[in-house]
């Protein structure tokens, strides 16, 4: 079966164009307008089981990043920001509430649908031999008297939480950790943090070494069970 993309943009021309490009690269789109109707598609448990969301910030009821808030408190369906807007401020909030990618207009759907591919393969479960073997470019330097963590040799701007758990993350590198054992070494002084704040600094993570390298993701996400960080 193809992939169920949900598409959530007001202008017509600009959701047609994205729509076409999905199809003819053997996905399934849905189009709605608003952003309250994209929450009821997600929520309701009749409708599509959407694989992937293409979330324009600029909708005429409530704006992207309130969807993306909303979404973030029942599901994990990986979302694609669509904004006019290019500041830099704008994609880490994007990141820090849940978005996996960030594209600004006017882009090009190919490469739109490249980006949705890429989303997709990093979620896709794969075998444990896979996982084991998998390798990727990414330079850590953990500075821990200085509270600092360096990514190809340039240090991180990280919030305390982001930092605790990425040192988390390099000091069992490979291992698979799950939430519950991050919220017990990260959060340990926040007892009544929900599980989900550990969602959300991920996706802020792999947000802020994606401004550093594009190419790689080196926080592997391991469906049911938990994160693992692959490093080389």
């Amino acid at each position: 079966m193809p992939n169920e993309i949900l598409i959530v943009e007001d202008e017509l021309a600009i959701a047609e164009n994205i729509a076409y490009a999905l199809r003819t690269e053997g996905f399934a789109p849905h189009h709605v307008t608003l952003g309250e109707r994209a929450v009821n598609e997600i929520r309701s448990t009749d409708g599509p089981k959407y694989q992937l969301i293409v979330l324009d910030v600029g909708l005429p009821d409530i704006n992207g990043f309130e969807v993306c808030r909303r979404l973030r408190q029942f599901s994990d369906v990986p979302v694609i920001f669509l904004t006019a807007r290019s500041d830099e401020i704008d994609r880490v909030v994007g990141f820090e509430i849940g978005a996996d990618d960030y594209v600004t207009k006017p882009f090009s759907p190919r490469e739109l649908v490249a980006r949705i591919r890429v989303i997709l393969r990093r979620i896709a479960p794969k075998p444990p031999a896979e996982i084991s073997m998998t390798k990727r470019a990414s330079t850590f330097e953990l500075r821990a008297p200085e509270a600092k963590i360096l990514f190809h040799g340039r240090a991180l701007d990280l919030t305390r939480y982001e930092y605790l758990l990425l040192k988390t993350f390099l000091e069992k590198p490979g291992h698979v950790l799950s939430r519950a054992q991050l919220m017990d070494r990260v959060w340990e002084d926040a007892p009544d943090t929900l599980e989900r704040t550990v969602d959300a600094h991920i996706k802020s993570l792999r947000g802020k070494l994606r401004l550093i390298d594009a190419d790689n993701d080196p926080i592997q996400t391991h469906r049911g069970m938990g994160y693992s960080l692959i490093v080389t």
